[in-house]
Protein backbone atom coordinates (compact mmCIF):
# COMPACT_ATOMS: atom_id res chain seq x y z
CA UNK A 1 0.00 0.00 0.00
CA UNK A 2 1.21 3.68 -1.05
CA UNK A 3 2.73 5.48 2.39
CA UNK A 4 0.57 8.21 3.72
CA UNK A 5 2.25 11.78 2.69
CA UNK A 6 2.73 12.84 6.20
CA UNK A 7 3.75 10.71 8.94
CA UNK A 8 4.42 13.01 11.27
CA UNK A 9 2.12 16.23 12.48
CA UNK A 10 0.78 17.95 15.72
CA UNK A 11 -2.45 16.41 15.74
CA UNK A 12 -4.00 13.64 14.03
CA UNK A 13 -7.40 13.25 13.44
CA UNK A 14 -9.30 10.15 12.88
CA UNK A 15 -12.61 10.15 11.03
CA UNK A 16 -13.64 13.08 8.34
CA UNK A 17 -17.17 13.96 9.50
CA UNK A 18 -18.38 16.53 10.65
CA UNK A 19 -16.61 16.31 14.05
CA UNK A 20 -13.43 15.67 12.78
CA UNK A 21 -13.59 18.63 9.57
CA UNK A 22 -14.77 20.95 12.16
CA UNK A 23 -11.49 19.63 14.37
CA UNK A 24 -8.97 20.20 11.52
CA UNK A 25 -10.29 23.94 10.64
CA UNK A 26 -10.02 25.19 14.38
CA UNK A 27 -7.02 23.67 14.21
CA UNK A 28 -5.60 24.91 11.10
CA UNK A 29 -6.65 28.56 11.56
CA UNK A 30 -4.05 28.08 14.72
CA UNK A 31 -1.36 27.37 12.10
CA UNK A 32 -1.47 23.39 13.47
CA UNK A 33 -0.07 20.94 11.72
CA UNK A 34 -3.01 18.53 11.27
CA UNK A 35 -3.38 15.14 9.31
CA UNK A 36 -6.79 13.80 8.68
CA UNK A 37 -7.19 9.68 8.40
CA UNK A 38 -10.83 8.54 6.66
CA UNK A 39 -11.68 5.02 6.37
CA UNK A 40 -14.23 6.11 3.61
CA UNK A 41 -13.74 6.75 0.15
CA UNK A 42 -15.32 10.34 1.03
CA UNK A 43 -15.53 13.36 3.91
CA UNK A 44 -19.13 13.63 5.58
CA UNK A 45 -19.44 10.30 7.89
CA UNK A 46 -23.18 9.86 8.64
CA UNK A 47 -23.73 13.34 6.35
CA UNK A 48 -23.94 12.26 2.92
CA UNK A 49 -26.08 13.94 -0.04
CA UNK A 50 -26.69 11.35 -3.08
CA UNK A 51 -27.19 12.97 -6.72
CA UNK A 52 -29.01 10.60 -8.87
CA UNK A 53 -29.37 13.70 -11.06
CA UNK A 54 -28.26 17.30 -10.67
CA UNK A 55 -31.81 18.13 -9.48
CA UNK A 56 -31.99 16.07 -6.93
CA UNK A 57 -29.86 15.71 -3.83
CA UNK A 58 -31.20 13.52 -1.35
CA UNK A 59 -29.58 13.40 2.10
CA UNK A 60 -29.14 10.03 2.89
CA UNK A 61 -28.15 10.13 6.52
CA UNK A 62 -29.12 13.81 7.84
CA UNK A 63 -30.76 16.39 6.06
CA UNK A 64 -31.76 18.41 8.86
CA UNK A 65 -30.48 21.67 10.32
CA UNK A 66 -31.88 21.16 14.25
CA UNK A 67 -32.49 23.88 16.07
CA UNK A 68 -31.65 25.83 13.25
CA UNK A 69 -31.91 29.36 14.37
CA UNK A 70 -29.15 28.24 17.22
CA UNK A 71 -27.23 26.32 14.96
CA UNK A 72 -23.62 27.07 14.18
CA UNK A 73 -23.65 25.18 10.85
CA UNK A 74 -26.33 27.80 9.33
CA UNK A 75 -24.51 30.77 8.79
CA UNK A 76 -21.12 29.01 7.29
CA UNK A 77 -23.57 26.82 5.29
CA UNK A 78 -25.34 30.31 3.43
CA UNK A 79 -21.63 31.75 3.33
CA UNK A 80 -20.49 29.30 1.26
CA UNK A 81 -23.88 30.21 -1.18
CA UNK A 82 -25.53 27.40 -0.57
CA UNK A 83 -29.82 27.80 -0.30
CA UNK A 84 -31.60 27.46 3.33
CA UNK A 85 -34.75 25.92 2.62
CA UNK A 86 -37.02 27.75 5.55
CA UNK A 87 -40.11 25.79 4.88
CA UNK A 88 -41.86 24.64 7.78
CA UNK A 89 -41.32 20.69 7.95
CA UNK A 90 -43.69 18.11 6.52
CA UNK A 91 -44.29 16.86 10.00
CA UNK A 92 -45.84 20.08 11.23
CA UNK A 93 -48.62 19.92 7.56
CA UNK A 94 -50.25 16.43 7.51
CA UNK A 95 -51.60 15.78 4.54
CA UNK A 96 -55.21 14.67 4.80
CA UNK A 97 -55.81 11.25 5.05
CA UNK A 98 -59.86 11.26 6.12
CA UNK A 99 -61.94 12.01 9.16
CA UNK A 100 -60.97 8.84 11.34
CA UNK A 101 -57.40 9.37 10.89
CA UNK A 102 -57.92 12.96 12.09
CA UNK A 103 -59.59 12.25 14.94
CA UNK A 104 -56.85 9.99 15.88
CA UNK A 105 -53.99 11.84 15.39
CA UNK A 106 -55.36 14.06 17.90
CA UNK A 107 -55.21 11.68 20.32
CA UNK A 108 -52.17 10.58 19.88
CA UNK A 109 -50.79 14.37 19.57
CA UNK A 110 -52.57 14.30 23.15
CA UNK A 111 -50.98 11.41 24.42
CA UNK A 112 -47.60 12.39 23.32
CA UNK A 113 -47.66 16.19 24.79
CA UNK A 114 -49.08 13.86 28.07
CA UNK A 115 -46.18 11.36 27.81
CA UNK A 116 -43.67 14.12 27.14
CA UNK A 117 -44.69 15.89 30.25
CA UNK A 118 -44.23 12.94 32.28
CA UNK A 119 -40.45 12.44 30.82
CA UNK A 120 -39.96 15.85 32.11
CA UNK A 121 -41.22 15.13 35.53
CA UNK A 122 -39.37 12.14 35.61
CA UNK A 123 -35.94 13.87 34.58
CA UNK A 124 -36.87 16.44 37.21
CA UNK A 125 -35.89 13.99 40.09
CA UNK A 126 -32.66 13.18 39.21
CA UNK A 127 -33.13 9.64 39.03
CA UNK A 128 -32.79 7.35 35.64
CA UNK A 129 -34.89 5.07 34.40
CA UNK A 130 -36.05 3.74 30.95
CA UNK A 131 -38.76 5.95 29.02
CA UNK A 132 -41.03 2.82 28.67
CA UNK A 133 -41.41 2.81 32.14
CA UNK A 134 -43.58 6.24 31.85
CA UNK A 135 -45.97 4.70 29.14
CA UNK A 136 -49.75 3.91 30.42
CA UNK A 137 -50.23 0.49 29.95
CA UNK A 138 -52.34 -0.75 27.68
CA UNK A 139 -52.94 2.72 26.27
CA UNK A 140 -53.70 2.24 22.68
CA UNK A 141 -51.35 5.09 21.80
CA UNK A 142 -47.98 3.51 22.59
CA UNK A 143 -47.71 1.57 19.28
CA UNK A 144 -47.19 4.84 17.66
CA UNK A 145 -45.59 6.41 20.10
CA UNK A 146 -43.06 3.65 20.56
CA UNK A 147 -42.78 4.55 16.53
CA UNK A 148 -42.30 7.99 17.11
CA UNK A 149 -39.34 7.48 19.91
CA UNK A 150 -37.79 4.76 17.06
CA UNK A 151 -37.73 8.14 14.55
CA UNK A 152 -36.25 10.61 17.46
CA UNK A 153 -33.73 7.94 18.96
CA UNK A 154 -33.76 5.22 16.62
CA UNK A 155 -34.76 2.84 19.25
CA UNK A 156 -38.19 1.93 21.00
CA UNK A 157 -38.75 3.85 24.46
CA UNK A 158 -37.67 0.50 26.82
CA UNK A 159 -34.11 1.58 25.22
CA UNK A 160 -33.87 5.17 26.21
CA UNK A 161 -32.42 6.80 28.93
CA UNK A 162 -34.71 9.09 30.82
CA UNK A 163 -32.08 11.78 31.94
CA UNK A 164 -30.45 11.73 28.55
CA UNK A 165 -33.49 12.44 26.64
CA UNK A 166 -34.49 15.57 28.86
CA UNK A 167 -30.81 16.56 28.38
CA UNK A 168 -31.59 17.51 24.63
CA UNK A 169 -32.34 20.40 23.32
CA UNK A 170 -34.25 21.37 20.83
CA UNK A 171 -35.31 24.92 19.84
CA UNK A 172 -38.16 23.60 17.19
CA UNK A 173 -36.71 25.37 14.14
CA UNK A 174 -35.99 22.75 11.43
CA UNK A 175 -34.03 24.07 7.97
CA UNK A 176 -33.24 22.18 5.08
CA UNK A 177 -30.14 22.84 2.88
CA UNK A 178 -31.54 22.83 -0.86
CA UNK A 179 -28.19 21.46 -2.48
CA UNK A 180 -27.99 18.53 0.69
CA UNK A 181 -26.99 18.67 4.47
CA UNK A 182 -23.89 16.06 3.49
CA UNK A 183 -22.91 18.42 0.30
CA UNK A 184 -22.91 21.37 2.53
CA UNK A 185 -21.03 19.42 5.39
CA UNK A 186 -18.35 18.48 2.54
CA UNK A 187 -17.85 21.83 1.51
CA UNK A 188 -17.31 22.84 4.50
CA UNK A 189 -13.82 20.17 5.27
CA UNK A 190 -12.90 19.43 1.79
CA UNK A 191 -9.46 21.26 2.36
CA UNK A 192 -5.74 20.64 4.38
CA UNK A 193 -3.85 16.96 4.53
CA UNK A 194 -6.90 14.43 4.50
CA UNK A 195 -6.24 10.88 3.74
CA UNK A 196 -9.07 8.74 2.41
CA UNK A 197 -9.01 5.25 2.63
CA UNK A 198 -7.38 5.02 5.66
CA UNK A 199 -8.08 2.64 7.90
CA UNK A 200 -6.69 3.04 11.41
CA UNK A 201 -6.08 0.13 13.40
CA UNK A 202 -4.81 1.30 16.65
CA UNK A 203 -3.78 4.48 18.66
CA UNK A 204 -0.45 3.60 21.11
CA UNK A 205 -0.30 6.46 23.48
CA UNK A 206 2.32 4.56 25.37
CA UNK A 207 5.85 6.43 23.76
CA UNK A 208 6.31 10.42 23.83
CA UNK A 209 4.36 11.05 21.01
CA UNK A 210 0.95 9.45 19.85
CA UNK A 211 1.56 6.41 17.64
CA UNK A 212 -1.16 5.50 14.94
CA UNK A 213 -1.29 2.50 12.96
CA UNK A 214 -2.70 2.50 9.35
CA UNK A 215 -3.04 0.58 6.89
CA UNK A 216 -0.48 2.73 4.97
CA UNK A 217 1.30 3.22 7.52
CA UNK A 218 1.46 5.14 10.62
CA UNK A 219 1.66 8.52 11.95
CA UNK A 220 3.35 9.95 14.75
CA UNK A 221 1.51 12.87 16.33
CA UNK A 222 2.06 14.85 20.02
CA UNK A 223 -1.84 14.51 20.33
CA UNK A 224 -4.55 12.25 18.56
CA UNK A 225 -8.82 13.65 18.10
CA UNK A 226 -10.46 10.77 17.40
CA UNK A 227 -14.27 11.04 15.63
CA UNK A 228 -15.63 7.86 15.13
CA UNK A 229 -19.12 5.90 15.62
CA UNK A 230 -19.16 4.88 19.27
CA UNK A 231 -19.67 1.17 18.06
CA UNK A 232 -16.21 1.21 16.93
CA UNK A 233 -15.01 2.09 19.89
CA UNK A 234 -17.29 -0.28 21.86
CA UNK A 235 -16.18 -3.58 19.86
CA UNK A 236 -12.18 -1.87 19.79
CA UNK A 237 -11.97 -1.77 15.82
CA UNK A 238 -9.56 0.80 17.23
CA UNK A 239 -7.42 -0.86 19.36
CA UNK A 240 -6.34 2.12 21.71
CA UNK A 241 -3.21 1.35 24.36
CA UNK A 242 -3.10 1.28 27.10
CA UNK A 243 -6.62 0.27 26.98
CA UNK A 244 -9.15 2.74 28.78
CA UNK A 245 -11.47 1.11 30.37
CA UNK A 246 -13.43 4.08 31.30
CA UNK A 247 -13.73 4.53 28.00
CA UNK A 248 -14.98 1.87 25.90
CA UNK A 249 -17.52 1.29 29.00
CA UNK A 250 -18.73 4.52 27.93
CA UNK A 251 -18.76 3.74 24.18
CA UNK A 252 -20.51 0.53 24.98
CA UNK A 253 -23.71 2.84 27.24
CA UNK A 254 -23.87 4.78 23.47
CA UNK A 255 -25.20 2.55 21.04
CA UNK A 256 -26.30 3.71 17.97
CA UNK A 257 -29.85 3.62 16.75
CA UNK A 258 -30.87 2.46 13.76
CA UNK A 259 -32.90 5.07 11.06
CA UNK A 260 -32.75 4.75 7.45
CA UNK A 261 -34.32 6.62 4.42
CA UNK A 262 -36.26 5.13 1.18
CA UNK A 263 -36.74 7.25 -2.12
CA UNK A 264 -39.57 6.94 -4.06
CA UNK A 265 -39.85 9.15 -7.23
CA UNK A 266 -43.23 10.44 -8.50
CA UNK A 267 -43.79 9.63 -12.46
CA UNK A 268 -46.70 12.66 -11.46
CA UNK A 269 -44.37 15.89 -10.33
CA UNK A 270 -47.38 17.44 -8.56
CA UNK A 271 -49.61 13.85 -7.59
CA UNK A 272 -49.25 15.44 -3.97
CA UNK A 273 -49.55 18.96 -2.09
CA UNK A 274 -46.17 19.77 -1.49
CA UNK A 275 -44.14 19.36 1.91
CA UNK A 276 -46.97 17.53 3.62
CA UNK A 277 -46.37 14.50 6.09
CA UNK A 278 -48.42 10.80 5.65
CA UNK A 279 -48.53 8.19 8.09
CA UNK A 280 -48.39 4.90 8.07
CA UNK A 281 -50.11 2.26 9.96
CA UNK A 282 -51.44 3.90 13.69
CA UNK A 283 -51.99 0.23 15.48
CA UNK A 284 -48.25 -0.96 15.69
CA UNK A 285 -44.36 0.18 15.63
CA UNK A 286 -43.75 -1.29 12.94
CA UNK A 287 -44.89 1.81 10.57
CA UNK A 288 -42.98 4.76 8.77
CA UNK A 289 -43.57 8.39 8.17
CA UNK A 290 -43.71 9.69 4.38
CA UNK A 291 -42.78 13.25 3.47
CA UNK A 292 -44.72 14.40 0.53
CA UNK A 293 -42.57 16.14 -2.19
CA UNK A 294 -40.08 17.58 0.10
CA UNK A 295 -39.25 20.81 -1.33
CA UNK A 296 -41.57 20.62 -4.18
CA UNK A 297 -39.24 18.11 -5.63
CA UNK A 298 -40.45 14.76 -7.12
CA UNK A 299 -40.87 11.88 -4.59
CA UNK A 300 -41.24 10.70 -1.20
CA UNK A 301 -38.97 10.29 1.03
CA UNK A 302 -39.79 7.31 3.89
CA UNK A 303 -38.42 7.24 7.29
CA UNK A 304 -38.26 3.79 9.28
CA UNK A 305 -36.59 3.60 12.80
CA UNK A 306 -35.97 1.26 15.75
CA UNK A 307 -35.95 -2.80 15.50
CA UNK A 308 -38.30 -2.32 12.14
CA UNK A 309 -35.51 -0.18 10.45
CA UNK A 310 -33.01 -2.59 11.60
CA UNK A 311 -35.24 -5.77 10.11
CA UNK A 312 -36.07 -4.04 7.16
CA UNK A 313 -32.33 -3.24 6.22
CA UNK A 314 -31.03 -6.94 7.26
CA UNK A 315 -33.71 -7.83 4.59
CA UNK A 316 -32.54 -5.47 2.16
CA UNK A 317 -33.18 -2.58 -0.19
CA UNK A 318 -36.01 -4.31 -2.01
CA UNK A 319 -37.80 -5.13 1.30
CA UNK A 320 -37.53 -1.38 2.34
CA UNK A 321 -39.10 -0.29 -0.94
CA UNK A 322 -42.01 -3.50 -0.77
CA UNK A 323 -42.67 -2.09 2.74
CA UNK A 324 -42.97 1.48 1.38
CA UNK A 325 -45.14 0.62 -1.23
CA UNK A 326 -47.67 -1.56 0.83
CA UNK A 327 -47.72 1.01 3.31
CA UNK A 328 -48.69 3.83 0.85
CA UNK A 329 -50.68 1.63 -0.91
CA UNK A 330 -53.05 0.96 2.19
CA UNK A 331 -53.21 4.36 2.99
CA UNK A 332 -53.76 6.10 -0.74
CA UNK A 333 -55.34 3.08 -2.65
CA UNK A 334 -53.94 0.68 -5.28
CA UNK A 335 -53.07 3.31 -7.99
CA UNK A 336 -50.31 5.16 -6.00
CA UNK A 337 -48.09 2.26 -7.14
CA UNK A 338 -48.27 3.07 -10.61
CA UNK A 339 -46.70 6.39 -10.46
CA UNK A 340 -43.98 5.39 -7.85
CA UNK A 341 -40.22 4.00 -8.57
CA UNK A 342 -37.70 3.26 -6.39
CA UNK A 343 -34.61 5.57 -6.70
CA UNK A 344 -32.44 5.07 -3.50
CA UNK A 345 -32.39 3.46 0.29
CA UNK A 346 -29.92 3.84 2.91
CA UNK A 347 -28.44 1.05 4.66
CA UNK A 348 -26.57 2.75 7.95
CA UNK A 349 -26.48 -0.19 10.22
CA UNK A 350 -24.79 -2.51 7.62
CA UNK A 351 -21.88 0.45 6.84
CA UNK A 352 -19.43 -0.75 8.44
CA UNK A 353 -17.83 2.51 9.53
CA UNK A 354 -21.05 3.90 10.84
CA UNK A 355 -22.57 0.25 12.46
CA UNK A 356 -26.04 2.47 13.15
CA UNK A 357 -27.43 5.58 12.69
CA UNK A 358 -27.01 7.83 16.00
CA UNK A 359 -26.20 7.71 19.11
CA UNK A 360 -28.76 6.80 22.58
CA UNK A 361 -27.98 6.41 25.81
CA UNK A 362 -29.08 3.30 27.31
CA UNK A 363 -31.09 3.65 30.74
CA UNK A 364 -28.48 4.14 33.53
CA UNK A 365 -25.79 5.41 31.35
CA UNK A 366 -27.24 9.00 30.80
CA UNK A 367 -23.42 9.99 32.48
CA UNK A 368 -21.68 7.83 29.50
CA UNK A 369 -21.33 11.19 27.13
CA UNK A 370 -19.74 13.55 29.45
CA UNK A 371 -17.16 10.50 30.48
CA UNK A 372 -16.55 10.07 26.24
CA UNK A 373 -15.75 13.47 25.78
CA UNK A 374 -13.14 13.61 28.99
CA UNK A 375 -9.36 13.79 27.43
CA UNK A 376 -7.44 10.63 28.02
CA UNK A 377 -4.01 11.46 29.35
CA UNK A 378 -4.17 14.89 27.58
CA UNK A 379 -3.29 12.75 24.53
CA UNK A 380 -6.07 11.51 22.62
CA UNK A 381 -9.35 13.88 22.91
CA UNK A 382 -12.86 12.48 21.66
CA UNK A 383 -15.54 14.06 19.38
CA UNK A 384 -18.74 13.16 17.64
CA UNK A 385 -22.44 13.52 18.23
CA UNK A 386 -22.49 10.84 20.90
CA UNK A 387 -20.06 12.96 23.20
CA UNK A 388 -22.58 16.31 22.97
CA UNK A 389 -24.59 16.70 26.23
CA UNK A 390 -27.68 18.46 24.83
CA UNK A 391 -27.57 18.50 20.70
CA UNK A 392 -26.35 14.47 20.25
CA UNK A 393 -27.27 12.43 17.40
CA UNK A 394 -27.22 16.17 15.22
CA UNK A 395 -24.61 17.07 12.59
CA UNK A 396 -24.37 20.39 14.31
CA UNK A 397 -23.56 18.52 17.55
CA UNK A 398 -20.99 16.75 15.72
CA UNK A 399 -19.18 19.93 15.03
CA UNK A 400 -19.40 21.55 18.02
CA UNK A 401 -18.13 18.77 19.51
CA UNK A 402 -14.93 18.86 17.15
CA UNK A 403 -14.54 22.78 17.98
CA UNK A 404 -14.59 21.38 22.11
CA UNK A 405 -12.34 18.64 20.99
CA UNK A 406 -9.68 20.98 19.01
CA UNK A 407 -9.71 23.54 21.59
CA UNK A 408 -8.78 20.79 24.47
CA UNK A 409 -5.75 19.85 21.78
CA UNK A 410 -4.71 23.37 21.54
CA UNK A 411 -4.51 23.75 25.30
CA UNK A 412 -1.63 21.05 25.30
CA UNK A 413 0.17 22.05 22.70
CA UNK A 414 0.58 25.40 23.81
Amino acid sequence: MAPLVQATADIAIIGAGAAGLAAASRLRAEGCSVVVLEARSRIGGRAFTLTPDETLPLDMGCGWLHSADENLLTAPIEALGLTIDRTPPPWTRPASQGRSHAAAMRRFSEAYMALDQRLEAAAATGVDRPASELLIKDDPSNPRLNAVSAYYNGCTWDEVSVLDYAAYRDTQVNWRVREGYGAAIALLGARGDLHLNTLVRAIDLRGQEARVVTEKGDVNARTVIVSVPTPVLAEERIRILPRPHDLLEAASGLPLGHANKVFLGLTEANAFKADTQLAGREDRAETGGYALRPMGRPYIEGYFGGRHAAGLEAEGRDAMFAFALEELAGVLGSHIRKILRPIAASAWSHDPFALGAYSHAKPGCHEARATLAQPLSDRLFMAGEATHRNFFSTAHGAYESGMRAAEQALAVLR
